[in-house]
């Protein structure tokens, strides 16, 4: 895929995006300076098989996802109005196929995003000069193909691209180890740092044998001694179980210079993408948000209103196989304007089990405009449901859990108690759906062997892709991979050495 020359905007779409951004500030939306571009289908799919971006490394997934979205809208199966990308300034694309009522609900819904990018505190770490980045990345791999062949790079991404979710992805807003110590200058009674380390208790010079019994110091030092040896005799490592299995490759594995920093690229750009998946129903919320409000006070015309209800009617539409991130976001953003207007919360509302007494319930607050922009900085959608969604929103919504039925071979409703809808939906959002794989050690059995465990949580690993995954990382570890996960309600391991798979049950 050839990198396109970008089309200006024609002066009425200029027209167009200025007035929408002075609407949207008026609103007190706050944006990066959002740079919009004009291309066609087969562009905007291009862009959109790099993840919104002109251009990234050379690979065949890409190429297939094109192919994919090209076929699908020659098909009439799907259309793709817009996208915009996480950089300052903003990048965003226009379909120059859209009628002029969609390029403005589409340039509404953009400054919806950009606020949230730039809003949003699951964003914050992110480099906002990934547009940048990506072009960098593009040219070191394309050096390493020039070097080394383009099999070679491409068999290698293709495994780096398999293990691409595992990763930490709150590990750039929190701190997983402790920071190293140092031993600070002496203290008043001569202890430093590094005595209370080893087992000492602060204490004064006169009640130190009393605090500090030698006998008791020096068992405690043998004892730390020997567990000391255990370790060095073992050698064991991490310390502690590592969610960031890409980390850990990169650390211990045994890569070449060119895989290493390969392997850097994926982690670096899984990254970046990680804050998408943790918000997308917000994001796309809040967009259709402002889109709405936007459109329906300031952007109509009277001709355009009939265009305009059946284009945002059919992006709202909610399908019995999945849920709909724009709808569930929308509603649930409208729902607690309305209830903090109202003031329907806190101990008060809580305590009312007057149903009729609720639904007049008005203390006229007025504060429904400030709390969204509250939601909108500090949650994403794990918190975004488990703290706002209500029973009340999922019987208005007409909300169901379902599961699978073994007879019928169909999915069907299972429930409609709010605790048990709640709970589906949570745990769909849990690491966006998959696993919790963790690093357990790095030197299993003294064998150099890699050792991971899946942290089961009632849903067992798909087999197919357990095994493909472990094949990949065997082949960039260069040793034997372990598994610890539960297959038909058993603990079990599943190995893979570089030419079988071998599941055993391990004894309780």
């Amino acid at each position: 895929m050839a990198v396109t020359t970008h089309r200006a905007l024609p002066p009425e779409i200029r027209d167009i995006q200025c007035r929408m951004e002075e609407i949207a500030r008026s609103y007190g939306l706050d944006c990066f300076e959002t740079i919009f571009e004009m291309l066609d289908y087969e562009e905007l799919s291009m862009f959109a098989a790099y993840g919104g971006f002109p251009i990234r490394y050379p690979h065949w997934r890409f190429g297939a996802e094109y192919d994919e979205l090209l076929k699908s809208y020659s098909y009439g199966l799907s259309k793709i109005y817009e996208m915009v990308i996480n950089t300052d300034p903003c990048y965003a694309y226009l379909l120059t196929a859209n009628e002029m009522t969609d390029q403005k609900l589409v340039i509404a819904h953009v400054y919806g995003h950009c606020d949230f990018f730039k809003n949003n505190a699951w964003f914050a770490p992110t480099n906002r000069k990934m547009l940048d980045q990506m072009a960098n990345h593009a040219a070191r791999v394309n050096r390493y193909i020039d070097r080394f062949g383009y099999e070679n790079v491409e068999r290698f991404i293709d495994c780096c691209l398999s293990l691409d979710n595992l990763i930490d992805p709150y590990l750039p807003h929190i701190q997983r180890t402790a920071p190293p110590e140092h031993a600070s200058k002496s203290k008043t009674n001569g202890e430093s740092d590094s005595d209370s380390s080893r087992g000492r208790f602060r204490a004064k010079d006169y009640m130190d044998d009393y605090i500090n019994p030698p006998e008791v110091l020096e068992r405690e030092e043998m004892r730390r001694s020997a567990v000391a040896q255990e370790k060095a005799a073992q050698r064991s490592f991490p310390e502690e179980p590592q969610r960031d299995v890409l980390k850990f490759l990169l650390d211990h594995a045994p890569l070449k210079q060119w895989q290493h920093d390969v392997l850097a690229i994926i982690r670096d750009e899984a990254y970046y993408f990680a804050p998408q998946g943790q918000t997308k129903i917000m994001n796309e919320g809040w967009a259709s948000y402002w889109h709405s409000t936007i459109m329906t006070r300031h952007g109509l015309t009277d001709a355009e209103v009939i265009d305009y209800a059946d284009h945002h009617s059919g992006t709202m539409a909610m399908s019995p196989q999945r849920i709909n991130p724009y709808k569930i976001g929308i509603e649930l953003f409208r729902d607690i304007e309305e209830r903090w207007n109202r003031g329907k919360f806190g101990e008060e509302w809580e305590a009312c089990d007057d149903m009729h007494h609720k639904r007049s319930w008005d203390r006229e607050l007025g504060l429904g405009r400030d709390k969204i922009f509250e939601v909108r900085r500090i949650h994403n959608d794990l918190t975004f449901i488990d703290t706002f969604l209500t029973a009340e929103f999922c019987q208005r919504h007409k909300m169901f859990s379902f599961a699978y039925n073994d007879r019928s071979g169909d999915y069907e409703i299972a429930s409609r108690e709010f605790d048990e809808i709640k709970k589906q939906f949570l745990k769909s959002l849990t690491n966006h759906g998959r696993p919790f794989i963790f690093v357990v050690d790095g030197n299993h059995s003294n064998r150099g062997e890699l050792y991971l465990r899946h942290d089961y949580q009632g849903v067992e690993l798909k087999q197919d892709y357990a095994n493909d995954t472990l094949k990949n990382l065997q082949a960039i570890w260069g040793r034997p991979v372990h598994l610890e996960t539960v297959i038909d309600e058993e603990l079990s391991t599943i190995s893979y050495d570089g030419h079988t798979h071998e599941i055993k049950s391990i004894e309780k």
